[in-house]
Formats: structure tokens, sequence, C-alpha cells
């Protein structure tokens, strides 16, 4: 057992003296950035064009930022005035976490550059002074005095973090603005990565995740989240625009049409954690109620290969029609389902799921009824138009001219944030906390006078409706529906798979969490090539390392984490964190 006597030595886990310890971590930091205003190779074969003296690019950026975090950590272990806000405990964990991020991606960029280019030979001094410097700064970051003798004891416990200091309600909206339009300015550069620059896009993941890490450690993001808490109205309002923001900040259709499948896949993984996160019924056949609200919007389109290809629904109408068929079919589903549990309902929704992908495959008019056209599908299925607004066309807006999936991304922005206002509503209803009750314990619940059956159908019925919802937006974005996409599992998002998998990675029963799950599971096989052949075995890996070090998710629901982590051991900090889940309600509730 590590020892808790504050009396006790303090060291590191490398003997240097605390003075020597904190100089190798400034002058690592200071070497690392130095790197990068010089030259890492000799050739622009390699992405971002390492090349240059004077003018970082590519990786030498993102070393840069890793630096100068590394920097403005270690500075708070002087007590520099002005940065204890920033380290507000003077722990050790983020300035050890700060310099790995920039070792990281000082290593990983040397390492590309030798295996792209055939041999060390590559290198540029640039290089080399990165991977010392950097390397100096750990091993300084590693001698820094604790009090104990396991790295475990590194860990920030909330009770160490004095409180922040009042500031007036302006400072604190301007602290939601700032940290707000940074974190737009980091997704729209990992975004904006060139999709064959997949060691950039690797170097960006090296960073984030110490960088958070760091912040997390550091308790900024337990201050930030009691700051969104004073200012829930404002803060969710901020990043709505933010997200707004987007097109005009990464103007580029490809990008813009990235965010679109994001969206929609984030909107479908929503209603798919009333049923998972909320309720605790394991449905594997999740995206066919997608699929229906597709095909319905496609039926009622206009599209010439639609059965009924004189009917041109407005947007509204098809919207709500598409709604309305995945919510029938979810009643149809459920009804003599639901009775089930566990592996059981997840068997029948598994078989829901391939029926609903073979029978779509078969009207065809040959081996059913002339209904969905068979494998071929509805294509050529128009662009809205909403009040005069073609989605199809570009448009000027303050100077900047959004394309086509630029419109329907913030199309698709508006309907996210109403089934996120859903979602809240529901769960922090009377139903809600039904549903909570039935995920934790069936028997106990029905015991207490809920009627089971009932509140779990409504459930799957609200899931399957907003699942619909997403379809109808879906079929207008890709100009046409197919049953190809609407199965378990395969190489192209969004399928059950796929969709459970943002759930679980995200955080079940969270709002946050499924969004930031989607974002990632879409990302990565997108901006990492190599990854789509195994996406599968990726998202098998993420889940494993996941379920052994955060069980909970991402984003952490604090209910479910208490259920995972007993926090009276020494290794798992006790956690104070502001429940992220709207509709979790108070202990005995």
């Amino acid at each position: 057992m590590a020892s808790t006597d504050t009396t006790a030595p303090e060291r590191g886990l490398i003997a240097l003296p605390q003075a020597v310890a904190r100089v190798l971590v400034a002058v690592g930091a200071v070497a690392t950035i130095a790197s990068t205003f010089m030259s890492w190779t000799y050739t622009d074969e390699f992405p971002g064009d390492l090349t240059y003296y004077g003018s970082p690019a590519g990786l030498q950026i993102l070393d840069l930022v890793a630096g100068a975090v590394t920097v403005l950590f270690a500075l708070t272990l002087w007590n520099v005035r002005g940065l204890g806000w920033l380290n507000p405990a003077g722990a050790t964990q983020p300035v050890v976490l700060a310099s790995c991020s920039a070792f990281a991606v000082s290593w990983f960029s040397a390492i590309a550059i030798a295996v792209d280019l055939k041999g060390l030979v590559a290198l540029d001094p640039g290089a080399y002074i990165a991977a010392v410097g950097s390397l100096i700064a750990v091993l300084g970051a590693l001698a820094l005095p604790k009090p104990g003798d396991t790295f475990k004891d590194y860990v920030t416990k909330p009770e160490n973090i004095p409180p922040a200091a009042k500031l007036p309600v302006w400072g604190e909206r301007l602290v939601i603005t700032g940290a707000t339009a940074a974190a737009l300015i980091i997704f729209s550069y990992g975004v904006g990565v060139d999709p064959e620059a997949s060691e950039t896009f690797l170097g960006y993941l090296l960073l984030v995740v110490f960088g958070v890490w760091a912040l997390m450690t550091a308790g900024l993001f337990d201050r930030f989240a009691a700051l969104n808490a004073r200012h829930k109205g404002f803060a969710t309002s901020m990043a709505f625009l933010a997200a707004a923001l987007f097109p005009f900040v990464e103007n580029n259709e490809h990008n813009s049409n990235l965010g679109v499948n994001i969206l929609v896949v984030a909107t479908v993984a929503l209603g798919l954690n009333i049923v998972v996160g909320l309720t605790g019924l394991l449905d594997l056949g999740y995206v066919a109620f997608l699929g229906v609200g597709a095909y319905a919007a496609a039926l009622v389109s206009g599209s010439e290969f639609s059965r009924f290809s004189g009917v041109q629904f407005p947007f509204w109408a098809a919207m709500l029609t598409g709604m309305a068929a995945s919510l029938v079919f979810g009643v149809l589903i459920g009804a003599p389902t639901l009775r089930l549990r566990g592996d059981y309902l997840a068997i029948v929704t598994l078989g829901f799921g391939e029926i609903f992908r073979i029978s779509v495959n078969n009207m065809d008019g040959s081996s059913g009824p002339n209904l969905t056209n068979g494998p071929n599908g509805i294509s050529m299925i128009p662009d809205l138009t909403i009040f005069g607004f073609n989605f199809g066309s570009s448009h000027d807006v303050v100077g900047v001219t959004l394309g086509r999936f630029a419109n329907y991304f913030l199309l698709m922005l508006i309907i996210t944030a109403i089934v996120v206002v859903v979602f809240n509503r529901a769960a922090d209803s009377r139903i809600g906390r039904s549903w909570i009750a039935i995920r934790e314990d069936e028997t106990a619940a029905t015991a207490m006078g809920i009627n089971g059956f009932r509140v779990k159908l409504i459930a799957f019925a609200l899931g399957a409706s907003l699942a619909g919802l997403a379809g109808t937006v879906s079929a207008h974005v890709g100009y046409s529906v197919n049953p190809a996409p609407y199965q378990f599992a395969g190489s192209v998002p969004p399928n059950s798979a796929f969709l459970l998998a943002a759930v679980v990675l995200g955080g079940m029963g969270t709002v946050n969490g499924p969004i930031l799950g989607a974002s990632l599971l879409y990302l990565l096989p997108e901006k990492l090539g190599f990854l789509k052949e195994y996406q599968l075995l990726a998202f098998g890996l993420a889940l494993i390392i996941l379920m052994r070090f955060r069980p909970e998710g991402i984003v952490a629901n604090r209910r479910r984490q208490l259920e995972f982590h007993d926090t009276g051991q020494l290794d798992i900090p006790e956690q104070a964190l502001p429940d992220t889940t709207v509709g979790v309600t108070k202990a005995g509730a």
C-alpha cells in the first residue's frame, strides 16, 4: 500500500534534485519548441513538407503546441504569477503527461520519417533535437517529487484542488466562450487533416489524448464542468453556435459532408442510447429503424425511381412520414419481443435487422412486391427545398460560400439539437426515471409498481422514431437509399455494430457520449486509411481497452462510474464529477 504520510520524504521515479528536475523539464520543452523551426527531413515526400527552417508545418505544429503546453505546466512549478489556474493543486501528473505528449509526437514523427523514407539518413537535425529535447523533458518530469513510492501517487485528488477564484458572471461566461472556441479550433484542425496524411492525424491523436489527460488530472475539467452547470443555458448555446460555425471555419465540401454523416450517426446513436443507455436493452438491429425512415422518405420524395413517383411531400411531411414509419415498426417489433430479456432480446433484434435488409433487397417486383426497387434501391432523390431555400445550391452567407453539404450540415445540426432536447426532457421525466429503474433492476422496479413492458415499449418506440427522423435527412443527403448499409456489421457505417460501439465507447446514458463516440468512430477510419479494412478489429481492441481502464465510457455518467469503481481504493481517485446525464436523479429518487 502506498504511503499516505505527509511527512515522508518526497522523491520522484528518478533520483534527481528537485531544482534539477524542474530545469530539465523546461529546457527539454524549450528545445522541443526550437526544433519545430528547423528542418526535420530533406525531402517534401513526407506529409506536411517538414523541410523548411522557420516555418513549422504538419507534425511540427503539433509538436510546437505540445512543447508550449509542457513549458506552461513546468512554469506552474515555479509558481509563476498568472498561471496558477492551469495547475491549481501544483500536481506532478499534468507535467508528466504534458511532457509525454511532446515525447510521443516527437518520437512518432522521427520513427515515421525513418520508416516512410527508408532510414535514419532521412532525418535532419531538427528531428534529432525534438527527440532528445522531449526525452529530457520526460526524464525531468519523472524526477519531480511526489509523496509516495508508486506512479499511482501522481494522481491528483479533487480534495487537493483549491476552489477556483470567484469571477463575475461575464468573466465566467468569457471562460466558457474561450474554451468552446478552443474546442472548435482543435476539432476543425483534426477534421481538416488530409486523409492521405495519416501520420499527421496520428500525431494529432497523440497530442489530443495526452493533452486532455493532462488537463483532466490538473482539475481543469472539473472546474469547467462546474462553470457549465452554473451557466447551463449559455454553455449549451455556445456549443450550438460553435457547431454552426464549423462550415465557416472549415469551408470544404468534403469535410462538411463528413460533418453531416457524423451528425446523422450521432442522432441515431442518441436514439439507441435511450434503448441501451437508459433502459438497458441490448438492441443489435437498431440500424433497421434508420433504414425504415430513409426508405419512407425516399418513397414520398418525388424520385422517378420511387414506387410512388408522382408523390412529393414537403420536407416536414416527409420527416413525419419517416418518423411515423419507424415508430410503427418499433411498436410492431417491440410489442411481441420486449417480454424477453438479455441475450434472447438481443437475438430477436439482430434477427429483425437482418429481416429488414433482406426484405428491402427482395421487394423489386420479382422476388417480392414492387416497393423498394430491390438491390438497386431508390436513386435520384431530389434535394430539399424549405421556404424557398434550395439545399442543393450554393449560397453566400456573410461573405462565405456554403455548398450543398454545408447546407445539409446546418439542417442536420438543428435536427440533432431537437433530438438532444427530446432526449433530455424524456430522461428527466417520470418515464425517464422508470427507464433507469428498469436498467438497474427490472424485477425490483416491477415490484415497486412500474409497468416494465409499457416502459420498455415507449423507449423502443421513441428510439426508433428518432432514428427514422435522421433517416429522412440521410436519404436526401446521399441522393439514394439501398439495402447495403443496413446490416449488423460492415466496413461502411452506419451499421448496428458501429452505432452500438459509439454508445458504449462514448458513454451510455449520457448526451455527449454518443456524439463523441460517433465522431471518433467516423473520423478514425476516414483519416486513417489503413483502418478501413480492419474496422471491426479496431472497434474490438478499443472496446477491450476501454472496458479494462474506463468501463463507464469516455464521457462518464456519475452513477455508472460509481458502479464500476470502488472509490475507496487508493489506486482510483474519488470522483466528484458533475452528472453529465440529464435525467439521472438524486440518490433514492
